[in-house]
C-alpha cells in the first residue's frame, strides 16, 4: 500500500512542514559530504546519496517541498564545505530538481504505485538528459575555468576508464549520462523506500 500525503502536500509552509524541510535538507547536505567514486566511472564522478532526503519531501509535501529541500542542501554545502566555486552545488540543485519535478508531478497525479512508478521513470530519464545537457553546454566549461583544468583533462580521465570517451561529447554520452542513470535509479529506491519506513512522521502536525 502507498501512504497517501495528500493532506500533507496542503502547504509547505506550516510549522511542520518547515520543520521536515529543514531536517531533510540538512541530512541531504550531510550525504553531499559523503560522496564516492565508482570504479566503473572517472574519479570527479562521485556519488552521493543527498537527493534521496528531497525523494521524501516530494512524496511526502510535494515537488515545491522537494525542489526547497535541494535548494537548501546545496547553499548549505556552500556555507559547510563547496571545493568547486560553487559550480558542483549549482549542479546538483538543477540536476536534482530535474529529478524531483517530475516525480512529484507524476504522484501527485496517482498517488498509487503507478504514481511511483511513473514518477521515477520520468524522473530517471529527466534527471539523464538534463544532465548530459547542462554538463554539455555548462558545467563541464565552467569547471575547467574554476578548477583551471582544461576540457581535454576531463576527457583524458574518462578515457582511462572507458575507452570509448575521446571528446566532450563522447565524455556526456559514455560517462555522465550513465552515471546520472545510475545515480537516479539508485535513488529512486533509497528515496521511497526510507519515505515508507518513515510513513509515521508524515502524520505528524
Amino acid at each position: 500500500m502507498i501512504p497517501n500525503a495528500s493532506k500533507a502536500k496542503s502547504s509547505i509552509f506550516t510549522t511542520s512542514s518547515m520543520v521536515k524541510i529543514g531536517m531533510l535538507s540538512g541530512l541531504g547536505m550531510v550525504l553531499m559530504l559523503l560522496d564516492f567514486p565508482l570504479p566503473i566511472f572517472p574519479t570527479f564522478l562521485k556519488l552521493d546519496l543527498s537527493d534521496a532526503p528531497a525523494v521524501i519531501g516530494t512524496f511526502a509535501m510535494g515537488p515545491a517541498a522537494g525542489v526547497m529541500i535541494e535548494l537548501l542542501k546545496n547553499v548549505l554545502k556552500i556555507i559547510v564545505r563547496s571545493n568547486t566555486g560553487g559550480v558542483g552545488e549549482l549542479a546538483n540543485f538543477l540536476v536534482g530538481i530535474a529529478y524531483v519535478i517530475p516525480l512529484g508531478l507524476a504522484y501527485e497525479k496517482w498517488q498509487s504505485r503507478k504514481g511511483v512508478a511513473v514518477g521515477c521513470i520520468l524522473a530517471t530519464l529527466s534527471m539523464t538528459i538534463a544532465g548530459g545537457i547542462l554538463n554539455y553546454f555548462i558545467f563541464i566549461p565552467a569547471y575547467a575555468v574554476v578548477l583551471g583544468y582544461p576540457v581535454d583533462a576531463f576527457v583524458s580521465m574518462a578515457a582511462k576508464v572507458n575507452s570509448s570517451v575521446v571528446d566532450l561529447r563522447t565524455l556526456i554520452l559514455f560517462a555522465i549520462m550513465p552515471f546520472n542513470f545510475l545515480k537516479a535509479i539508485i535513488v529512486s529506491v533509497s528515496g521511497f523506500g526510507l519515505f515508507k519506513a518513515l510513513q509515521p512522521l508524515w502524520k505528524m502536525n
